[in-house]
């Protein structure tokens, strides 16, 4: 019996839109190999799922006779191979990640060596508690500053942000906005109790992950003030160093093809809770865009309030096997409960806008949120919105789905900044070729290792694998290991690196692209950078 190279979702395909799913689970090591090396289309079934066997496959494959090119065999067969290896490594990842992060807060909490041997003598040693307000994660710990670079605190920031934005214009820089979204992008990594004990007047939201089926995707939002806020800030947690399931998601090339708007992440859709791979239909029902659409009778009040679609109401009211959810799972599905809070924040702060930011996977997610707002046809949401800063962001979709945010965020003045470090390896994530279109959008902010900064359209190397830059990649891991010794005697006290850093550093000198995706070259490049005009939306 002939066997189907793509193999189509078992529920009906004909009313929904094209998608690409690589899984890596349904095929075994023989079957890789043949995959890679031979055109098996058996081989290839088993991992590789789509909604159109017919020229879609041709597409794909590059051929129109379904034949598979080595360079698209490769692409697809190393994102099988990582995500294999992170699923086997998947546990151990999260219970060596759970010891060093005890291990971290447990040396501070009891500062240090000599003060751990001080509180064991007086029997006062301190255990820390995972979720308090002294629990700081790992990346935390990489990192442990929570101040602007003006010396304010973060709260003080962005009221003087606001405050100085009143007058801003739109061709000037704004470093303290830039250095306040790093910031609160580093913050999303900690737990809720600590978010509040920096920042005030915030709400935290652990959010379900319908595919992960677990509450994975971490969000913040808080406001400058508690009345008469001039901002509000959304800030998503990015890729956790222990976590399996965020590293796979990085290096997962399935996509989701939305009509009229383009190719997009399945993983980072997922992670929104706007769809569930199980059952590809999930997608259709929570991204259609006539079931989202606001006209300017309901979409506001005459007082210019919010008011909740349909679709949000459907999104919240079912799973991936189209049952319905419970309560908490329905209050706890990212994009919505953002989009519901936001929306109450908006109406009781009238003057205020918002700003959206994220660092790695939170980047990713940071400008999907206002995508999603844009295909839904938010129309008074998106007039309110200020800006996306995003640092060390994958791609997130094709060249079409940039060409349509670009007609949203670019004028008058653009308001998506894409941040990136010399040669950070997640944004070259996922892979930039034919076989999978993947496309950066927007103004992109490049830092060298000498954090000199251009604006570019592409990053140098898009796709870090290349040839000519290995070896100067290696020579900048050194120069970086080098720095992080002496940036403290050069740049002063608050740049020197502790020993964790450091150590990232070392590792670095092994595979470059990990160390550069460190937070602490975001918040050195965006302090330390060379300062330049960069046209920004006005308060």
């Amino acid at each position: 019996m002939a066997t189907t190279l793509f193999k189509p979702n078992s529920s009906s395909t004909s009313d929904i839109s094209r998608y690409l799913i690589v899984r890596p689970q349904n095929g075994g090591i023989t079957d890789l190999v043949r995959f890679l090396v031979s055109t098996d289309k058996a081989s290839a079934a088993k991992f590789i799922e789509t909604s159109d066997s017919g020229t879609f496959a041709a597409e794909l494959l590059g051929g129109d006779d379904g034949g598979i090119t080595p360079d698209h065999r490769w692409v697809i067969f190393v994102s099988i191979v990582v995500r294999k290896i992170i699923s086997v490594f998947g546990k151990p990842m999260e219970w060596s990640g759970c010891l060093f992060e005890f291990f971290l807060n447990f040396m501070s909490d009891n500062g240090g060596m000599l003060g751990l041997l001080w509180n064991l003598l007086h029997g006062k040693v301190v255990m820390p508690h995972k979720g308090s307000e002294t629990f700081i994660s790992a990346i935390g710990h990489l990192d442990g500053r929570i101040d602007l670079y003006t010396n304010n605190s973060l709260v003080e920031g962005i009221s003087e942000s606001a405050s100085r934005g009143k007058g801003l214009q739109s061709e000037s820089g704004n470093r303290v906005l830039m250095d306040l979204c790093m910031m609160a992008s580093k913050l999303a990594y900690e737990n809720a109790k600590v978010v509040s004990n920096v920042m005030h007047f915030v709400d935290f939201y652990d959010c379900w992950n319908d595919y992960q089926k677990d509450m994975s995707t971490q969000v913040f939002i808080l406001c400058d003030k508690p009345k008469d806020a001039n901002l509000i800030l959304i800030s998503f947690r990015g890729t956790e160093p222990f976590d399996a399931d965020d590293w796979s998601t990085d290096f997962d090339y399935s996509w989701y093809e939305i009509p009229r708007l383009g190719k997009v992440h399945m993983g980072f859709l997922e992670a929104l809770g706007l769809g569930n791979r199980a059952n590809v239909s999930t997608f259709q029902s929570l991204l259609q865009v006539n079931d989202t659409r606001f006209t300017s009778s309901n979409a506001s009040t005459s007082e210019g309030s919010f008011t909740e679609s349909k679709a949000e109401k459907f999104g919240q009211d079912r799973s991936s096997d189209g049952n319905k959810l419970i309560p908490d799972m329905v209050e706890m599905t990212a994009y919505y409960a953002v989009r519901s809070k936001l929306k109450s924040l908006l109406n009781e702060h009238k003057t205020a806008k918002f700003i959206v930011t994220g660092h790695s996977l939170g980047g990713a997610l940071a400008i999907l949120f206002p995508t999603v707002l844009v295909l839904h046809e938010e129309r008074e949401i998106m007039q309110r919105l200020l800006g996306v800063y995003t640092y060390g962001q994958p791609r997130v979709g094709n060249r079409q789905l940039g060409r349509f945010m670009e007609d949203h965020l670019d004028l008058p003045v653009p308001k998506y900044f894409r941040v990136v470090y010399c040669n950070d390896l997640v944004p070259r994530l996922p892979y930039d070729d034919k076989t999978f279109l993947y496309k950066h959008f927007g103004e992109c902010l490049y830092y060298n290792s000498l954090y000199i900064e251009q604006k570019v359209d592409e990053e140098p190397n898009r796709n870090y694998f290349g040839i000519l830059y290995l070896i100067p990649e290696y020579i900048n891991a050194v120069w970086e290991f080098i720095r992080s010794l002496i940036m403290g005697y050069t740049n002063g006290p608050e740049y020197k690196e502790g020993w964790l850093s450091v150590g990232l550093r070392v590792v670095g000198l092994a595979i470059p692209g990990i160390s550069a995706h460190s937070p602490t070259n975001y918040v050195n490049s965006v302090r330390l950078g060379r300062d330049r005009a960069i046209p920004m939306a006005t308060l």
